[in-house]
């Protein structure tokens, strides 16, 4: 595979560019990050603490190989409110749930490491790969017009604001020279931030609340032990934890799909080297230190992945800055809340950019690899991928946990692939 990387995993950019780039990712990653734990009811502080901390350890786990990022995974969130209410409110289930989720994920690998990973070759063929990234990118696409408030009876000044920082960090990705044109995400936000600025739509009332109740706090965590500052829950393995774990089902197939994309991005073969059984073992151990530290469960990002992709900066160091920057934010809830007070059209006219470029590699893969549209067979694994995919179909495995989207996508295409005899145009 080729790539076209200003800067790839293993290269380092100079001191200066890798803050800026660093913070750009944190820019990317904070507002999904943050609003898992604010639906779930987990302290937010804890979640960033351990999106960092998660994303480091995935990195020495994958030996620093792989531009990932880990955050908050939003697949969670139904498993973990059922597990919450059913315990009148405790975390004890949720939290002891998400740990054996971290667990399954761990065993999972040390099944792959024995049995390699030459299978996925034949179940993941590129008139899978397509459709999959295709499905991944386009599949987030709601979320950015939602927050561009480009819907029916969305307000115009939002939709101008979103196209002002679409068009700004598009321009600076195109048109700029030198340090300014990897960091167009970072000027697009701070522009998108200053006009709403002018246009009085920024809330700066939690920015105020953060300072008059002081600016160094420690994480809110959660532990399974006795401590004189942080909270307290117990390991419990009664039926509503075990009832979280179908869902691993789930995210372990779009685990496959965020880390096939980033190697088309990267022109590497990251199921392969360092191989599929240290990326599932890296984001089942930081899901499960998550867990424990009371934090919900971590997944790939796919908003870090489109920064990759627009700016051709995969270098890991870059990654690793990214988290160790997090970390130190959720400390500090000011810097928290500055983030957190960026209007939703600011993050709808990036977000725009950054999915349709996961979903633009996804035909670059299929365009790369000349899949024969005129085969009848790979018309129908495509067609039915993407419409199961972003139709909103859903499939469920269990009471908690369905098959939807990516993973529902995937699922498909792996079986017709499989089943669907083969023609000389197939490819």
């Amino acid at each position: 595979m080729q790539s076209n990387l200003l800067y790839n995993v293993d290269q380092r950019p100079p001191l200066g560019k890798s803050i800026l780039l660093s913070f750009q990712h944190v820019f990317a990653m904070f507002g999904a990050t943050i609003l898992v734990p604010l639906v779930v009811g987990l302290p937010v502080s804890a979640a960033l603490f351990c999106s960092g901390l998660g994303t480091l350890i995935y990195q020495v786990l994958t030996r620093f190989k792989v531009p990932v990022y880990l955050g908050s995974s939003f697949a969670y969130i139904a498993a973990m409110q059922y597990a919450m209410k059913a315990m009148g409110g405790s975390v004890d289930a949720s939290q002891t749930g998400i740990i054996l989720i971290g667990c399954i994920y761990l065993l999972v690998a040390f099944i792959l490491h024995f049995t390699g990973t030459g299978w996925l070759d034949k179940l993941l063929p590129p008139i899978v790969i397509g459709p999959m990234i295709i499905v991944i990118g386009l599949g987030l696409s709601p979320t950015a017009v939602k927050q561009a408030g480009f819907i029916a009876g969305g307000d115009p000044i939002h939709m101008l604001v979103a196209v002002v920082t679409f068009l700004v960090t598009g321009f600076v990705s195109t048109k700029a020279k030198g340090v300014f044109k990897i960091i167009p995400f970072l000027i697009g936000i701070c522009f998108g931030y200053l006009f709403s600025m002018v246009l009085d739509l920024v809330d700066y009332s939690g920015i105020i609340e953060t300072f008059q109740k002081g600016i160094f706090h420690l994480p809110d965590f959660y532990l399974p032990f006795e401590t004189r500052h942080f909270n307290r829950y117990n390991f419990y393995f009664g039926p509503e934890a075990l009832a979280i774990l179908p869902v691993a089902f789930v995210t372990l197939s779009e685990h496959i799909g965020d880390h096939t994309v980033l190697s088309k991005i990267c022109g590497r073969n990251f199921l392969k080297d360092p191989g599929l059984s240290k990326t599932i073992a890296g984001d089942g151990l930081a899901t499960a230190v998550s867990a424990f530290l009371g934090g919900p469960a971590n997944t790939t990002y796919g908003e870090n992945t489109g920064v990759v992709s627009l700016t051709g900066v995969a270098s890991t160091s870059v990654i690793s800055g990214a988290a160790i920057i997090a970390i130190i934010l959720s400390f500090f809830a000011p810097v928290q809340a500055v983030i957190m007070s960026i209007p939703e059209p600011v993050l709808g006219g990036m977000s725009l950019l950054l999915y349709g470029a996961i979903a633009s590699n996804g035909l670059r893969v299929l365009i790369d690899n000349q899949v024969d549209f005129s085969s009848q067979r790979n018309l129908i694994i495509a067609s039915a991928m993407m419409v199961l995919g972003l139709g909103g179909a859903v499939y469920p495995i269990s009471k908690l946990a369905n098959l939807s989207g990516t993973a529902l996508s995937a699922v498909v295409g792996i079986l017709l692939n499989l089943i669907l005899p083969k023609d000389a145009k197939a490819k």
